[in-house]
C-alpha cells in the first residue's frame, strides 16, 4: 500500500542483457595447434582480423552491457584500432570505455573493454593485486546512486595464488552492494577455492551455472563467468557457440526494477581516461 492508503503501483521491471567476452584480440582459434602456426597474429596484422571483429560486433549489438577480455588498445597487430571503440561503433552501441593494463607500444595495448546502451554514472579503472603486474578491473556504475547497478568487468590471472588475492580484492570492490555484476575470464572454475572465497565473502552467484567456455572449438572448461547478487533474478543464460576467439561468449539476462537504469537518449562516445 501507498501512504495514501492506495494500493501501490505495481513494481516496473526491465530486462537487462549482459555479455562477457574474452575477443583474443579478434582472432579465431579452432584448434591447439592454432596457438603455434597463428601465433603471429598476436603480433602482427592480420586481413582476416576485421571481418572477424565485425562478427562481433553483430554479435553484441543485441546485448545492453558488454564486458570485453583481451582487447588491444591500438598497436601494430590491432591496424592501430581501438577494438572496444571500433566494436561500439560497428554495433550501433553508444557508449565505450577501455582500460590498458599492459603497454608494449606497436607491439601491443592489452586491455579489457566496457560497451553499453547507456553511459555509467561513474567509471573507475583500478589496477589488480600480483605478483606481476598487468592485471585490472573497470568498475562501472550504472542508474541512480540509491538504485544503482555496480558492474565490474576483469581478467584474472593464471597462477592459483594471485587469482585469490584478487578475488579477495574483487570482494572488497563488491561489498555488500545489493545490485552488482561481475563479468570475467576468471581462469578457474567454479568449484575452485578463490571462486569459493568470492562467493562467500559477496553473496554472489553463479548466473551461467557450470557451462564449459573453453576452448571454442570443443568446450571443456568453464573459466567465463557472471556472477549477480540475489537482488538480480537470473531471467536467461547461456554459452554461445561462436567461432570467433579462442573462449565462447557467456550471456545473462536479468530482470531488475526499471529506475535502477532509467532510459536515455545518450549518444556521445567516449574515450578511455
Amino acid at each position: 500500500m501507498s501512504a495514501s492508503g492506495q494500493p501501490a503501483a505495481p513494481t516496473a521491471f526491465r530486462h537487462l542483457r549482459l555479455l562477457t567476452y574474452n575477443i583474443q584480440v579478434g582472432i579465431p582459434t579452432r584448434r591447439y595447434r592454432d596457438y603455434l602456426t597463428h601465433g603471429w597474429k598476436h603480433l602482427l596484422p592480420s586481413p582476416e582480423r576485421m571481418g572477424n571483429l565485425d562478427r562481433i560486433a553483430a554479435l553484441i549489438a543485441d546485448y545492453d552491457i558488454i564486458g570485453l577480455q583481451e582487447t588491444d588498445a591500438g598497436s601494430l597487430r590491432s591496424h592501430f584500432l581501438n577494438q572496444t571503440e571500433y566494436l561500439a561503433l560497428r554495433a550501433g552501441l553508444p557508449y565505450w570505455n577501455h582500460q590498458t593494463n599492459r603497454r608494449l607500444g606497436h607491439l601491443g595495448q592489452h586491455s579489457l573493454g566496457l560497451i553499453a546502451r547507456q553511459p555509467p554514472r561513474e567509471l573507475d579503472c583500478v589496477p589488480l593485486p600480483g605478483r606481476v603486474r598487468g592485471r585490472g578491473a573497470m568498475v562501472a556504475r550504472f542508474g541512480g546512486s540509491d538504485d544503482e547497478v555496480l558492474v565490474i568487468v576483469t581478467h584474472l590471472a593464471l597462477g592459483s595464488r594471485t587469482r585469490l588475492q584478487q578475488m579477495d580484492f574483487l570482494a572488497r570492490l563488491v561489498g555488500h552492494h545489493p545490485r552488482a555484476v561481475v563479468m570475467a575470464d576468471f581462469n578457474c572454475t567454479p568449484h575452485s577455492p578463490e571462486m569459493r572465497h568470492l562467493i562467500a565473502h559477496t553473496g554472489l552467484r553463479l548466473a551461467d551455472g557450470t557451462a564449459p567456455s573453453y576452448p571454442s572449438w570443443k568446450p571443456a572448461r568453464p573459466i567465463d563467468h557472471i556472477l549477480v547478487t540475489p537482488a538480480l533474478s537470473v531471467r536467461e543464460a547461456r554459452v554461445l557457440p561462436v567461432p570467433y576467439s579462442d573462449h565462447l561468449p557467456v550471456a545473462v539476462e536479468v530482470c531488475l526494477p526499471e529506475r535502477c537504469l532509467p532510459h536515455t537518449d545518450h549518444t556521445d562516445r567516449e574515450t578511455a581516461p
